[in-house]
């Protein structure tokens, strides 16, 4: 096992690191940029090492400097969290070149599912489900409706050098396409020089729903069942859940199956994420592959008993099998992304100083944060402060346990999604489980 391990990140997940590897008794090396000189991360780590300015380029993002604080600390191995250099297949290589075990996937496998058109032909090479769409550009009107009444209306097209909603046409029946291929080709002539069309099948009424597998150094790999993560504003995630209130047996074992195929098939190594859009019919799409722990991961440990993904991930990473079987929740788990934003003001960042923190507690609720009363939040990095979780018997009583966690949840001197999160816990719609990827287009925060 490893006898040190440098966490290349910061903030809550660097914690979350620095405790599980303390108890298996493993030293750990924090980085920090001068910003985070006063993180909690920085205090529980064994060793520090001030790896650059607040900018991430200068700090969290510049590999040299990391390498370097790993090889004066004599770290065997690098854990990267996620976002930075988790996804990074350039500092995978270098860690490996340096002889620096890197937990996480190889740059091979990195690259392989971090490209977009490599990522989808691996999968259907494997049989997993994707959106059907169009090999390349549409070279005209008349090939776009013969390939939509292929895969069936409805369809959307997009500009190949789209961006930003512009050049997106949904196309719900053969009569509109027309006037759909031109429209789109003259806005992304317009925004882009450039009108290249193809098409997808048009995902209705969709929800995102991962899939949490572990691949071991055999290639073998096992699912831990899945979350739901719907809920986004601007394809940012702000609460998930598992299960899904949307799933059914068969579901997922379907969805379960399909993972572990997509993971075997690139013989994936450590903690993994599949991800897939599902229709209202209940049929599921690949998406793509996060080859990195998620920020989400805590609701899957607190359903699957005595589960530990970063206990895991390490294990993973020093060679040990995987026990090799599926996993299912046995109990119902919800997570709210607490951000230093203002909910009431477009969710505009809050910066500044915590002058009054008060943590819930009580039974079945666990919070994940690295602040504290005194903290000056940076302007210089995400926004997420915290992670408040809940786990109850049923999602009835997930959602009360939430309801009363977030009342007690104090937080002064910034602006949070505190309040934001309380009144989506008293929606009847999320109440009800009817939720898609577009809820937040019609959420209206009411004011305080």
């Amino acid at each position: 096992m490893f006898k040190k391990i440098l966490i290349a990140n910061r903030g809550e997940i660097a914690l979350r690191i620095i405790r599980t590897c303390r108890e298996m008794g493993i030293k750990t090396v924090a980085v920090y940029s001068t910003a985070d000189a006063e993180s909690l991360h920085v205090r529980f780590a064994d060793e520090a090492v001030c790896i650059g300015p607040p900018p991430s380029n200068e700090s969290y993002l510049k590999i040299s400097n990391i390498i370097a604080a790993a090889e004066i600390t004599n770290a065997d191995a690098i854990h990267p969290g996620y976002g930075f250099l988790a996804e990074n297949a350039r500092f995978s290589k270098i860690c490996e070149e340096h002889g620096i075990k890197f937990i996480g996937a190889t740059a091979e496998m990195i690259n392989l599912m971090g490209d977009k058109a490599s990522a989808i032909a691996t999968m259907k090479k494997a049989g997993v489900p994707t959106i059907p769409g169009s090999n390349g550009i549409l070279s005209s009107l008349e090939v776009a409706e013969k390939f939509a009444k292929k895969i069936g209306y409805p369809v959307m097209l997009k500009a190949t050098a789209g961006g930003g909603g512009k050049g997106m046409r949904a196309v719900w029946k053969p009569e509109d396409i027309q006037n759909a291929w031109e429209s789109a080709r003259q806005e992304a002539k317009a925004a882009f020089a450039n009108d290249d069309m193809y098409m997808e099948k048009l995902i209705e009424e969709p929800r995102h729903i991962e899939i949490q597998i572990i691949g071991d150094s055999k290639g073998r790999a096992c699912h831990l069942s899945e979350r739901d993560c719907s809920i986004q504003r601007r394809h940012q995630k702000l609460t998930e859940e598992t299960p899904s209130p949307f799933m059914t047996k068969s579901l997922r074992e379907k969805m379960g199956k399909a993972a572990v195929k997509a993971s075997e098939s690139i013989k994936y190594e450590g903690a993994g994420t599949v991800e897939f859009l599902v229709d209202k019919h209940r049929k599921f799409y690949f998406m793509e592959m996060n080859t990195r722990i998620q920020v989400e991961h805590p609701i899957t440990e607190q359903v699957i008993a005595n589960f530990d993904l970063i206990r895991e991930q390490i294990k993973a990473a020093d060679g040990i099998p995987i026990i090799g079987i599926n996993y299912f929740p046995n109990q119902h788990a919800i997570e709210c992304r607490i951000n230093a934003e203002d909910p009431f003001n477009n969710f505009r960042p809050s910066p500044g100083t915590i002058t009054i923190f008060h943590a819930p507690g009580g039974h079945g609720v666990r919070l994940d944060t690295h602040v504290y009363a005194g903290y000056t939040i940076p302007p210089n990095y995400d926004s997420m402060i915290a992670k408040l979780i809940v786990t109850a018997q049923t999602r009835e009583e997930a959602i009360s346990k939430m309801r009363r966690a977030l009342d007690e949840f104090v937080i002064e001197g910034v602006k949070t999604t505190i309040p934001f999160h309380r009144q989506l816990m008293d929606n009847q719609d999320y109440i009800e489980g009817n939720y898609t990827t577009k809820f937040m287009e019609d959420f209206v925060l009411q004011p305080e």
